[in-house]
């Protein structure tokens, strides 16, 4: 789901560019459903019957453009691979949407006043003047107010069913986040890493005797120069103008590196080594390498305050999707829905 469904004034916008940057691939945009006529007749031209009601191309193009929103800057384009993809997972977002509408109409959910009125007037605050808003609603709604509310309160109501059967339920509370901790502890080790940048002189691979020789007299060069720096920033920019290896447009930094993952002999100097030392010149196979170690981490257990709050989020999002398939199943299971 978008993040807390999404604002109305979003679900609004999602027939403008600036709307569909903001849309999340696969994820329900409760806009509103297209039932005015088009310039282009195809938009049309009837895509799918959900319980008698009848959706567009005109709908289908609005959510995959949300899904992939970069065809708007591409006349329309979507990638021909990716395609028919993007088509049939917003085909099934509409369908979903709609599904949710109708149930919502079911229950006879309520629609304050006060809230429709307060979601109009924060949709109107997006637009930059009046005339930019009433052109709006003249070519997309064919200047009728009380479509415009229509739409608005469809939006609403999807977005209240869906607060109820999926926000509400997949909350996760720090309680339920420290179980899951206390019962998965694997998940939460921390291997011992070291993090350091690195000074990489690289002879050729079929490298002469001589050309190894000028190697060798650089990489003594470059040990001199990194022995003399100070700090992070130091040996960092010095990494930038004379590294030889990918790192040097990182400063040299490698972050953290597990321990595992070190060639023997850097993993040797760096067990001896204090944060902020540099190493002696070390050579790896025909690589000669100095390196700065800036942090030692032994192995151990990340802290339950440190991922407490990532870890929320994803076990919210995994709930999330789990009730979204679930009710979308439930939904499907009572509903006649004919693709056209």
């Amino acid at each position: 789901m978008k993040d807390c469904l999404q604002t109305v004034v979003l679900i609004l916008l999602t027939t403008l560019p600036s709307a569909a940057q903001m849309a999340v691939a696969h994820e329900p945009h409760t806009y509103f459903e297209t039932s005015l006529p088009s310039l282009a007749p195809a938009m049309n031209k009837p895509v799918v019957r959900v319980n008698g009601t009848v959706l567009t191309e005109s709908d289908l193009q609005r959510e995959m453009n949300a899904i992939f929103p970069y065809a708007r800057i591409h006349n329309g384009a979507f990638p021909k691979a990716m395609e028919p993809q993007i088509r049939q997972g917003a085909l099934q977002m509409i369908v979903f949407e709609e599904l949710v509408y109708q149930e919502a109409e079911r229950r006879h959910i309520a629609m304050p006043p006060s809230r429709m009125q307060k979601a109009i007037a924060e949709f109107r605050k997006q637009f930059n003047s009046p005339d930019e808003y009433r052109e709006f609603v003249k070519e997309e709604l064919g200047g009728s107010q009380q479509l415009l509310r229509a739409r608005v309160r469809r939006a609403l109501l999807i977005e209240t069913l869906l607060n109820v059967e999926i926000s509400q339920k997949a909350m996760v509370s720090i309680a339920e986040a420290k179980a899951f901790y206390n019962s998965n502890p694997q998940r939460f080790r921390l291997p011992e890493a070291f993090s350091l940048q690195t000074i990489s002189i690289i002879p050729p691979a079929d490298a002469t005797p001589a050309q190894l020789k000028e190697a060798r007299k650089r990489a003594e060069n470059a040990f001199e120069r990194a022995k003399a720096t100070k700090t992070y920033e130091g040996f960092g920019v010095l990494a930038e103008r004379i590294s030889e290896d990918d790192y040097r447009v990182k400063m040299g930094d490698h972050n953290l590196v597990d321990r595992a993952k070190l060639p023997v002999p850097i993993l040797q100097a760096a067990l001896r080594m204090q944060p902020g030392e540099v190493s002696d010149l070390i050579q790896v196979d025909a690589w000669y390498t100095v390196f700065r170690l800036n942090t030692h981490r032994p192995a151990g257990m990340q802290k339950f305050a440190d991922v407490q709050e990532s870890l929320r989020k994803e076990l919210q999002q995994q709930n999330t999707e789990a009730l979204r398939s679930q009710l979308n199943k439930r939904l499907r299971a009572k509903a006649k829905v004919e693709e056209l």
